[in-house]
């Protein structure tokens, strides 16, 4: 298969890496592109083997799968200045936020359409994308697709377009709601006269063995909290304040505001 990425920043980048890493693709069937001429030097650099193009010199893209990588206030742009056009196999994996499929197929002039929310973990083969398709595309070619995303990480497919903007909400933006709490738990262990290095290896490594232990145990969030904090003790006095200031619903609430933001960029 041969793949192109249409916008060679870090999350087309960080794609093109996992895709030779788990050898789904040759170097020689990789194919960059960029608007940034100042870049391919060092893209050439980064994919010995791989073609590399900026974006006015290329009149025809030959390509099983184009990844549209470019941001989305340049989608536009990019749509109307390009000087090829797909042809009617090619298939489109778009990773641009808040993009919807009918307005990719609209100005694309392209039917074959699959829409992919990507997060910043991805970059370490670490992410979850979810994802879905247009009309007319089969299972296989699906299957295909999902190979690819999962070379990242995991993907899941939603069958509602809609349901994007909560994954956007959730997991697009959820890396940044963690290192908020991260920061905050820092900077109280600051406070509390323990040096900030030392304060960022308690967190962290916390941080990591609390995710292993979701993740291994059997246990409910509610047991694993229980667990934690016996009757009278240090955790419950944390857990009390955070109740009584209603943490939980602001962290809803945020939530929320980012879907509806992401409606609103849909849109």
């Amino acid at each position: 298969m041969k793949i192109a990425v249409l916008g060679a920043g870090n999350m087309g980048t960080s794609f093109s890496k996992s895709f030779l890493k788990y050898e789904l693709i040759k170097a020689e069937n990789l194919h960059l592109i960029t608007r940034n001429k100042d870049k391919i030097r060092k893209l050439n650099q980064e994919f010995p083997g791989s073609k590399v193009s900026a974006f006015d010199e290329i009149s025809e893209l030959d390509a099983d799968l184009v990844i549209i990588a470019v941001k989305p206030q340049d989608f536009a742009f990019v749509a109307e200045n390009i000087l090829f056009r797909f042809n009617e196999k090619q298939m489109l994996l778009s990773i641009m936020a808040g993009i919807k499929i009918e307005k990719i197929q609209k100005l694309f002039s392209h039917q074959k359409v699959v829409r992919a929310m990507p997060n910043s973990p991805s970059l370490l083969g670490m992410g979850i994308t979810g994802y879905t398709a247009a009309e007319g595309i089969s299972f296989s070619e699906l299957m295909q697709i999902e190979r690819f995303l999962n070379s990242t990480g995991r993907s899941v497919y939603m069958e509602d377009e809609n349901l994007l903007d909560g994954v956007t909400a959730l997991s697009g933006s959820g890396p940044a709601y963690f290192y908020y709490i991260v920061d905050a738990m820092i900077k109280a262990g600051t406070e509390m006269g323990i040096e900030e290095n030392m304060a960022k290896l308690f967190v962290k490594q916390t941080m990591l063995g609390a995710y292993h232990l979701i993740n291994n145990s059997e246990k409910n969030l509610e047991q694993l909290i229980s667990d934690v904090a016996s009757k009278g003790g240090t955790t419950e006095a944390a857990l009390k304040t955070f109740g009584e200031n209603d943490l939980k619903g602001i962290i809803r609430k945020g939530i929320l505001a980012a879907e509806k933001r992401s409606e609103e960029l849909s849109r």
